[in-house]
């Protein structure tokens, strides 16, 4: 989504900025500070920030974004004295930062690939989102066995471990297949890598081997 969220309590930079951006094809939706951004309706694509803002700077507002687990990437527009402020904010997971004065060409280049940063970045949460749905589907049973067979464990000692037969081990390694979408046992372990992101192995479950 080719949308920046534009945020300057300069109402000059506000104007020209999101101008230059309308000119680009770009939808802009502008916001005097970083309180007013915060209330409105959350959007796509990136954010576009001024570093020196009263009540909430353009750190401050990094670091908040981050916390929550908001994907959209932050490009900060700085003073000259104002770079060190800005490394840490790249430091606490800032996109980029501009400094003032810039070239419109310099902020054009940051803006876009920040845009297609954001974008892959939609895609991942998107494919992990339906990742755990597919997890969540699982039994516990389901899930004691995935977890063990991507460990390593041949169905032998799956069994065993579990107390039940070999047959019922082969029968929920089937449901935990078809259930998470795959036919090979590697792609289960790749999916079971990207789960360690959102969830926690059974109790007393072994993690895939590294």
């Amino acid at each position: 989504m080719n949308t920046v969220s534009l945020i300057d309590d300069d109402p000059g930079v506000l104007d020209a900025v999101g101008t230059l951006f309308e000119t680009k094809g770009l939808s802009v939706n502008r916001h005097a500070s970083a309180v007013a951004f915060l209330k409105a309706p959350v959007t796509g694509g990136c954010v576009v920030s001024d570093l020196r803002m009263p009540e909430l700077n353009g750190l401050e507002l990094v670091r908040l974004l981050k916390a929550e687990g908001d994907p959209r990437p932050i490009i900060l527009l700085t003073a000259h004295g104002d770079v060190e402020l800005a490394v840490r904010a790249l430091k606490a997971g800032a996109f980029d930062f501009i400094e003032k004065p810039f070239e419109e060409e310099r902020l054009l280049a940051a803006v876009t690939a920040a845009l297609e940063a954001g974008q892959r970045s939609a895609v991942r949460a998107s494919e992990l989102s339906d990742l755990k749905q597919r997890y969540d589907s699982l039994s516990e049973r389901q899930k004691e066995v995935m977890w063990l067979v991507v460990s390593g464990c041949a169905n032998k000692e799956v069994a065993a471990r579990l107390e039940i037969s070999i047959r019922t081990v082969e029968t929920y390694r089937a449901w935990v297949f078809e259930k998470m979408g795959v036919k090979t046992l590697p792609e289960l372990v790749r999916q079971s890598i990207a789960l360690e992101e959102l969830v926690q192995p059974e109790a007393g479950e072994p993690t895939p081997a590294r």
